[in-house]
């Protein structure tokens, strides 16, 4: 999957899933502060990864993700 196939797949996901307009959805969008993700919101993101790339990420890995751009850069080393 290419990393744009990634980006667009993921910013389609986040906007039916916690209706997030597409202009919000940019690569240095932090989660926590510009789109207001809380912690349940990430259990949820751990779903859609599961169910749309096919693996689970571990407890904790996700931590270090911060913006958008962390995301498709998590995603994409692990769906190469």
């Amino acid at each position: 999957m290419t990393e744009q196939a990634i980006i667009e797949k993921v910013n389609a996901l986040l906007a039916d899933e916690f209706e997030i307009e597409a202009a919000a959805l940019t690569p240095e969008a932090t989660l926590k502060d510009d789109l207001e993700f809380d912690s349940l919101d990430f259990v949820d993101i751990v779903v859609l990864i599961d169910s749309e790339f096919g693996f689970k990420p571990q407890e904790g890995e996700l931590k270090r993700v911060t913006t958008l751009q962390d995301l498709y850069n998590y995603i994409s080393a692990h769906v190469g």
